[in-house]
């Protein structure tokens, strides 16, 4: 079963046919939905990814995705599954295991992490398991176009001739989309619960990812590196780890 904002968008997908998809706009009124008893949810929706720094991730998108996630575990849902972000550790640098407290600094990444709060504080009034996964970069069919990537394939295929970018030291956790979603599948199948993290736990430079890229394309292009700034809200180094590492 698959929820959506929107059953016309869905159809345009092929595992349309595979599923029983259901139309629900998180930012108005969801409660109609009546999840099974029993049933698994995983939760993967939010909005404004495009501007981390947007009040809306607080004013807007955490009181919505609450009360959506209230509402099925008030009705059956037994198992929780939301998937957090990498940026709620901020500034932090160096490999992250999963129990590190957060240090958010983006509004975004302070909203997931206080949904997060919040469910924990429901599981003292609703009896449900709550897995809250952590998100590295990905890349792959459906990627953000402003990401790094999606702009290199862009102009790969635009044929240019050049690349501008940062200065490209930053290294990051990566992972092809189909992993992450491998992952996702694992972690709901698992026994436990408490924060995870889905990543490749081996850190790559941006400047040797894009390098890789061009290189998988079979075209020459040069980079211009340090036409973008770095980043402020992330640090120079950081990428994940897991419990057993």
């Amino acid at each position: 079963m698959a929820l959506g904002r929107s059953k016309e968008k869905a159809r345009q997908h092929a595992w349309y046919k595979h599923v029983d998809f259901h139309e629900i706009d998180l930012l108005g009124n969801s409660s109609g939905f009546m999840p099974l008893p029993g049933s698994r949810l995983m939760h993967l929706a939010w909005s404004d990814l495009t501007d981390f720094r947007s009040l809306s991730h607080l004013e807007t998108s955490l009181p919505s995705n609450y009360r959506f996630i209230k509402h099925m575990v008030e009705h059956g849902v037994q198992t929780v599954l939301v998937a957090g972000t990498c940026l709620e550790y901020g500034h932090l640098c160096g490999p992250i295991r999963p129990e590190t407290d957060p240090q958010p600094v983006l509004p975004y990444a302070a909203a997931k992490n206080m949904l997060h709060q919040q469910l924990q504080h429901l599981q003292h009034q609703q009896n449900f398991l709550l897995k809250w996964v952590r998100l590295f970069y990905m890349y792959g069919s459906g990627q953000n176009p402003r990401s790094v990537l999606a702009q290199l394939d862009a102009a790969i295929d635009r044929g240019d001739s050049t690349f501008r970018m940062s200065g490209g030291e930053q290294l990051r956790d990566y992972l092809p989309v189909e992993d992450v979603a491998a992952g996702l599948v694992k972690q709901l199948e698992s026994p436990g619960q408490g924060p995870s993290h889905v990543c490749s736990s081996t850190p790559i430079s941006i400047r040797r990812l894009v390098e890789e890229r061009i290189r998988q394309h079979g075209v020459k292009m040069e980079l211009e590196l340090g036409y973008y700034p770095y980043p402020d809200y992330e640090p120079m180094a950081f990428w994940g780890a897991n419990n057993k590492e």
